[in-house]
């Protein structure tokens, strides 16, 4: 299994444009985070989980010219606004792309691209194929996806494991039961927004947390906002299984 980290970052905070503090200054490329999206290959497929604002210009960037699907964690903008592009692979591959989410992820994507689905269709508009999922192992081309479904805020959301990955977000509370799912793991990524706590996000100590009773061989911090501060200094204080991801990361199983 090859994971390529496609963005760690998040819409959080003040907007980088009206920003002057250190990490908007800092010339160090692992300070520059697009939001947050991971690739993964597996048994020769290609999987995208979350297609956020920036997703054609991360999948350009990593040069992935087959993709055969996009699985969503939760309806928010910044990790579904980029789905309009699949059509470029529904060009090349010559097939709809599969979709698959909860079902109020589903009916936003449905709102948000209202004419992919409308019933005279425009050409050239995306052609997606929607698949809901729930709370149960689900297998895409024979790739098995377990859901560990998490808070983030009241909001309910889905973190998925791959075989010895798990991949979980927007995140500020997991219950023991879904947990259970999650240990085993050699690598766990987990959504970490700021070192202050947040509504709706775990702060890095309570990242730490989690990950220490994971007990991962590795563990990445991911959905960094600026305001966590410099990669290069933040990562002097992680224990020396934990690492803070960056843009264009990649790591095997």
């Amino acid at each position: 299994m090859k994971i390529t980290f496609l963005g760690t970052g998040t819409s959080q905070g003040v907007p980088v444009i009206a920003c002057n503090c250190e990490v908007c200054r800092s010339l160090d490329y692992r300070d520059k985070r697009l939001r947050v999206s991971i690739h993964i290959e597996v048994d020769g497929k290609s999987l995208v989980i979350d297609a956020g604002p920036d997703f054609r210009q991360q999948m350009l960037r990593e040069r992935i010219h087959q993709l055969d699907a996009v699985v969503f964690t939760h309806e928010h903008k910044d990790h579904t606004a980029g789905l309009d592009d699949v059509r470029a692979y529904n060009f090349f591959q010559r097939k709809d792309m599969p979709v698959y989410g909860r079902e109020q992820v589903l009916e936003q994507i449905k709102q948000e691209f209202a004419y992919a689905f409308a019933e005279i269709r425009y050409p050239g508009i995306p052609q997606i194929n929607l698949n809901t999922i729930t709370n149960k192992p689900f297998e895409i081309e024979g790739v098995k996806l377990t859901p560990i479904e998490v808070l983030h805020f009241k909001l309910p959301v889905f973190g998925y494991r791959i075989g010895d990955f798990t991949y979980i977000t927007d995140v500020n509370h997991i219950s023991d039961e879904e947990l259970q799912k999650v240990r085993g793991s050699k690598v766990l990524v987990l959504g970490a927004l700021r070192k202050e706590k947040h509504l709706s996000h775990f702060s890095l100590s309570e990242a730490l947390e989690v990950i220490a009773k994971v007990a991962p061989q590795k563990a990445y911090i991911t959905h960094i906002s600026h305001q966590m501060g410099l990669h290069s200094e933040v990562e002097e204080e992680l224990p020396a299984n934990v690492r803070l991801a960056y843009d264009g990361l990649k790591i095997e199983l």
